[in-house]
């Protein structure tokens, strides 16, 4: 049976619903009793606002994703979203009523659009438009999403969507500072081809991502990071060898900034420091850009002390003894450059006498012998975690979206089945924030 759209004469929010999400049974006496008495108290519930714009459609994968989860969802679109996908659709996916007018609502006693904003658990704006944005941030309240958002006190999560000059306009870039500072989570954008024919920031994270950053925000206290200082790195290092070449590799930076943008969701403040990547900046982490090791290594120091480093960040093992000051020319004879080694981020942080992190856990990129050479790995730099990976050739984890990791720590191996970078770094975040919880209470 498809569910039916909000009209004037349908009931506010939870009165034909009187156990919660999904549940349509006609109310009698009877049956109101035993809706409260057997309510989905353990069913997390998820409220999805879908605003205007062509990645209304993603808002559809996300349902199905949330569903297969087991998380209950109710949603909510705006004028504009009706244009891009229908309340039948939404509906059929959702398996609940969908909700589109204001005053269909508040004509009822119940004042329908405060019971919509306070029985979920989570108030998901996916995707968010900049015009609802701009609404939420100066909380007018004049249609059914934006009155939902004033008048919630449920925790926000929003995924921008717009085009990029749209994205990185001054107002824009305002209206989201001021919705951080308010509490507002953020997760994306990204950067890439944008249905307007440009290029750069402003497409929608991927329903994946804003999964795990759902997931990491419906998880309860104890796997929450809130205030707990993290490092994270990322991306690859890049040495010169003169003004026009350097040794590097093929990392892309996708898991190490997933995992910082995983540790904020969960409350944590992170610091990213990140080689040179095309990944976009994880909203409300503090991100230093660095092109060396050595770069690198001076950064992470300076950031000390904190509670967690993640070493994600694929460092490049040497670089020339000496850099050329001009372009080095083809001669006809072979060049020889000496290579040095570079410094052991991970082993230095590891070893640190003072300020060492509670928590240091390190990746290793192998090609051959992936467990037994992460293990030799773990013991030689001191970390307490390793997360070990194939990234030969066939594998596509350098630059791809997924990744097979195996986690090492002094109990063993836990060996994760293939999935996105987003869910391994929603999982590790959970993880840690686990980890830390338990130290905590062993302190």
């Amino acid at each position: 049976m498809i569910p039916a759209v909000a009209k004037a004469t349908d009931a506010p929010y939870g009165k034909t619903c009187p156990g919660g999400f999904n549940d349509r049974t006609p109310e009698t006496p009877d049956n109101q009793a035993h809706s409260i008495s057997t309510g989905m108290t353990d069913t997390k519930r998820v409220l999805l606002i879908i605003s205007g714009g062509i990645a209304a459609y993603k808002s559809l994968t996300l349902i199905r994703r949330l569903k297969e989860r087991g998380i209950a969802v109710r949603c909510v679109l705006s004028v504009a979203a009706t244009k891009f996908v229908t309340p039948l659709t939404v509906g059929a996916l959702s398996g609940d009523k969908v909700y589109t007018d204001l005053f269909s609502l508040t004509d009822e006693q119940a004042m329908g659009h405060i019971r919509l904003s306070r029985e979920a658990d989570l108030v998901v704006v996916a995707p968010a438009s900049a015009d609802l944005l701009a609404k939420a941030a100066n909380g007018l309240a004049d249609d059914l999403a934006s009155t939902i958002l004033l008048a919630t006190d449920k925790p926000v999560l929003v995924a921008p969507s717009m085009n990029v000059e749209m994205w990185e306009h001054p107002a824009t870039q305002r209206n989201l500072a001021t919705l951080a500072a308010d509490g507002v989570r953020q997760v994306g954008p990204e950067r890439g081809d944008l249905a307007c024919g440009e290029l750069g920031a402003g497409r929608v994270a991927e329903p994946d991502h804003i999964l795990s950053s759902i997931e990491a925000l419906l998880e309860d206290t104890s796997t929450s990071l809130r205030s707990v200082r993290t490092l994270v790195t990322s991306g690859p290092t890049q040495e010169p060898i003169d003004p026009v070449r350097y040794l590097g590799n093929y990392s892309s930076g996708k898991q190490g900034h997933a995992i910082a943008q995983a540790l904020v969701s969960l409350g944590a403040e992170v610091t990213l420091v990140t080689g040179p990547t095309k990944e976009p900046d994880p909203p409300n982490a503090r991100v230093i850009h660095i092109q060396t090791a050595e770069e690198m290594l001076a950064a992470c120091l300076k950031t000390l002390p904190v509670d967690v480093a993640v070493c994600a960040a694929a460092v490049s093992d040497w670089r020339a003894s000496v850099q050329a000051n001009q372009k080095m020319k083809r001669s006809g004879n072979i060049q020889h450059i000496e290579l040095v080694e570079n410094p052991d981020i991970l082993g230095r942080l590891s070893a640190a006498q003072l300020n060492r992190p509670t928590l240091v856990v390190g990746f290793a990129a192998e090609t051959e012998s992936v467990v037994e050479n992460a293990k030799k790995k773990r013991l030689a730099k001191g970390c307490d975690w390793i997360i070990a990976n194939d990234v030969s050739h066939e594998t596509g984890v350098f630059g791809g979206t997924h990744n097979r990791v195996h986690v090492i720590d002094e109990a063993g191996v836990e060996n994760w089945p293939s999935a996105s970078k987003v869910t391994i770094a929603g999982r590790l975040a959970a993880r840690i924030a686990s980890e830390i919880a338990h130290k905590s209470i062993d302190a």
